[in-house]
């Protein structure tokens, strides 16, 4: 007897549609799977066998072959227990084949038949959706998740043995089918958040008004930021509550942050809703660069990915090692990552922000020496602290800004919360889209070419000073354009239509650090 049941798994961050055939024909019993599996699908025999025979059914005692279609690609993961288990029943005669009939079969099953949640469910369901699949059979813990999607019929079981009422009445099917509003756990209603983002406030931070203007400048744009300044002056305080002033995710960016985190593992069970706080990832600096941009056999997200529409902070730059700094000119440049393997080549969205801070030297105290605090460094220690920057990367950096250290603390004001900080971005979002009639325009840091030049409406004056800068001080073209992106950004903050001089000067105030650092 031969059966075929449709199934799915995740390359990448992309769903794929994989077709499980399973023939049972007369010889030694023996279980062969192929279609290039790995360790965690062979073992999958064993799951099944258990499964089958602890729920009721019996398992065939001849010789069964499974294929995973297309054979070509390689197969990871848990998430064919369950069809393969359906398989073997229906091309048995155990369970009925039209039963299965355009259905997404997905699952991992327990010893004692119960249904195990897997990652990647959006993914493969979204898949599904796009191939003219409907209907998905899954475990009941990721039905939830898979509710995200609107147009799909859910069927959430919890265990195997639940197929066996199906094999006497069809319309046992209908007491499996997943209602989202009558089946969500109120314990996870709402936001899917990293631990302490959106409870952290602007207002807590004393003084550093020059850096929360910046950080403004940041949010409202999407520009890259580096803080230099000594320890203690509030650098990770600061760069820890810009998540709070970013604009909310748009429905489309939603969805495709949830299926990141879904293809990695890292939604909590059962999440209700598609997550809409803009994602926080900050990395130890002892991670490596396949950590950062993401590898694997079959590659999985890194950080720059799980950091997509939001925010990736890489505290104490210069101690993450030179060969990890260096692959995120790619995300940064391009807006994805693109990993090459011998039979595929994967690509992962990394749409980010990127926050750094730094101190200005291994002990942190030079340019800010105080009665306390002298700086001890060699000039040789300093050149090696900061060659672990190196200047194309510096370069993709929109602005540097200066954490100094307060004279005192008496007389220092919080100044405006996120709250306030938020409406500002909002506002200057809003007069951002109203300049183009399909009522969305890009954030300034995404544009490019004649995007950018048709965006930026400049005066004479403005220009005449961002050509005397790109003279004298050095600058490159690309940071050329990045004064542009920044100028047209505090345009659109104080509700200026053209880019004044004013504009330009506050912009290229912040590019002056990477002069510094390639000085010495």
């Amino acid at each position: 007897m031969y059966t075929q049941i449709c199934s799915g798994s995740v390359y990448g961050v992309e769903g794929r549609i994989i077709t499980v055939e399973v023939d049972i024909s007369n010889g030694l019993p023996q279980v062969n799977i192929v279609g290039l599996p790995d360790p965690a699908v062979r073992e999958s025999v064993e799951r099944v066998r258990a499964a089958v025979k602890n729920c009721g059914f019996t398992f065939p005692m001849e010789r069964i072959t499974v294929n995973l279609a297309p054979a070509d690609l390689r197969k990871e993961g848990t998430a064919f227990d369950l069809a393969i288990a359906a398989g073997i029943l229906t091309a048995s005669g155990q369970l009925k084949s039209r039963l299965f009939q355009g259905l997404l079969v997905l699952g991992e099953l327990a010893l004692n038949g119960e249904l195990r949640a897997i990652p990647g469910v959006l993914a493969m369901v979204e898949q599904a959706r796009l191939s003219g699949i409907t209907k998905v059979l899954l475990p009941k813990s990721n039905a939830a998740e898979a509710a995200c999607l609107e147009g799909m019929q859910l069927f959430g079981v919890t265990h195997l043995s639940e197929l066996s009422n199906a094999a006497v009445d069809e319309s046992a099917w209908e007491q499996l089918r997943y209602r989202a509003d009558c089946s969500i756990d109120s314990a996870s209603m709402g936001l899917c958040k990293e631990k302490g983002i959106g409870s952290d406030d602007f207002g807590d931070v004393l003084g550093q008004h020059h850096a929360k203007r910046a950080l403004l400048i940041a949010a409202c744009g999407q520009h890259n930021v580096l803080l230099s300044g000594p320890p203690g002056t509030g650098k990770t305080m600061l760069a820890r509550r810009l998540p709070g002033i970013m604009p909310p995710l748009s429905d489309v960016e939603a969805l495709q942050v949830t299926k990141i985190y879904s293809a990695a593992g890292k939604l909590p069970g059962g999440i209700p809703t598609l997550m809409r706080e803009r994602p926080f990832r900050s990395p130890h600096h002892t991670i490596s660069s396949a950590g950062l941009i993401g590898g694997g056999s079959i590659p999985r997200p890194g950080e720059v990915t799980l950091a997509h529409r939001g925010l990736l902070f890489l505290d104490e730059l210069p101690e993450f090692s030179r060969s990890a700094l260096e692959v995120l000119r790619q995300p940064l440049e391009d807006r994805e990552v693109t990993i090459s393997r011998s039979r595929a080549v994967f690509r992962f969205p990394s749409h980010f922000l990127l926050a750094a801070s730094m101190n200005p030297c291994p002990c942190g105290y030079y340019g800010h020496d105080t009665d306390e605090h002298r700086c001890v460094c060699s000039e040789l220690a300093l050149a090696r602290y900061r060659a672990k920057i190196s200047g194309p990367l510096l370069d993709r950096i929109d602005m540097h800004i200066e954490v100094p250290r307060p004279p005192s603390t008496e007389g220092l004001k919080s100044g405006m919360n996120s709250a306030q900080m938020r409406e500002i971005v909002l506002a200057a979002t809003e007069r951002r889209n109203a300049r183009t009639t399909k009522g969305s325009m890009r954030p300034p840091a995404e544009l490019a070419g004649a995007s950018l030049r048709k965006a930026v409406h400049m005066t004479r004056e403005a220009e005449q000073l961002l050509r005397s800068a790109f003279d004298n001080l050095g600058v490159s073209l690309r940071a050329h354009d990045r004064i542009l992106k920044l100028s047209r950004t505090i345009a659109d903050l104080e509700a200026s239509d053209c880019v004044d001089s004013q504009h330009v000067a506050e912009a290229i105030g912040y590019r002056s650090l990477d002069r510094k650092l390639h000085a010495i």
